[in-house]
């Protein structure tokens, strides 16, 4: 297992389980942490913390061994809620300090365009020991280079959308400035992209599923990624990233496939309101 450097020099374990909308999440994390993982992701709006925790209790690990994310829900970005709202997700998870909290999205339209206080009452998290990072997600690199320019505070990680029909080149780039580490959600995109004729070459090149061959690549490109399942032998396949190596053509090929933003199946950073 590999980890990503964080700018307080701490790291991120580089594959995470991700849980948005697993049907059982106390089953899946078990599974996962069986399967190997050490980094398990979540937010307070998907509704799962409280499973999180069952999974983390029924794995019998040290709490030191596993690195917890969770989420600021959108309704709870004013200053005096932000606090509130953690404590209540160490209340759900059983935990005293979680590894990384985000803004789970910058939200430009809400809250009057303001999203620096929100990012100043999580700054006051971390001064606290409720949180050992901070960072942000689905940031664009306006909305970064705001944080920055009015508080001095870089964001440990920013969650975004990456996969190779949408690879957000522009906003990796920047993070890599910053030196805040990409986390790639829906990095598999949303399966369609396992047929992709060039994606299914690179992976019977190394007898390896599409999966595996995309989150190689991830991998390669320095990300995090978070891939989410309920089947055990899924978890297993995804988490089987570092027995090969993807060439610099198949990486090119895999990354040539970018479709800007037709390629993005989500909300827009700059519009979305939750």
């Amino acid at each position: 297992m590999t980890s990503i450097s964080l700018p307080s020099g701490s790291t991120i374990p580089q594959l995470g389980f991700g849980t948005y909308r697993t049907r059982d999440t106390a089953a899946a994390v078990t599974e996962a942490l069986r399967a190997g993982y050490r980094h398990v992701d979540t937010a307070q709006m998907y509704a799962n913390e409280a499973g999180v925790a069952a999974g983390l209790r029924a794995s019998g690990l040290p709490r030191e061994e596993v690195f917890v994310t969770t989420k600021l829900r959108n309704d709870r970005h004013r200053p005096e809620d932000v606090r509130p709202s953690l404590e209540g997700s160490l209340q759900e998870l059983g935990l005293e300090q979680v590894d990384l909290f985000l803004i789970h999205w910058p939200l430009p339209t809400l809250y009057g365009g303001d999203f620096v206080s929100t990012w100043e009452a999580m700054i006051e998290l971390a001064e606290a020991g409720l949180t050992r990072e901070i960072g942000v997600s689905n940031f664009q690199t306006h909305h970064l280079d705001r944080l920055v320019e009015d508080t001095g505070v870089v964001p440990a990680v920013n969650q975004i959308e990456v996969h190779p029909y949408f690879t957000n080149d522009a906003v990796r780039a920047r993070c890599a400035e910053l030196g805040t580490a990409v986390q790639a959600w829906s990095p598999l995109g949303r399966g369609d992209e396992f047929a992709d004729p060039v994606i299914a070459d690179v992976a019977g090149a190394h007898g390896v599923s599409p999966a595996r061959a995309i989150l190689r690549w991830h991998v390669q490109r320095g990300d995090v990624v978070i891939p989410k399942t309920d089947s055990p032998d899924r978890m297993r396949d995804n988490g089987d990233l570092f027995g090969f190596t993807l060439s610099e053509q198949e990486m090119a090929a895999l990354t040539g496939l970018d479709k800007g933003e037709s390629g993005r199946r989500g909300g827009h950073p700059d519009s979305f309101e939750g």
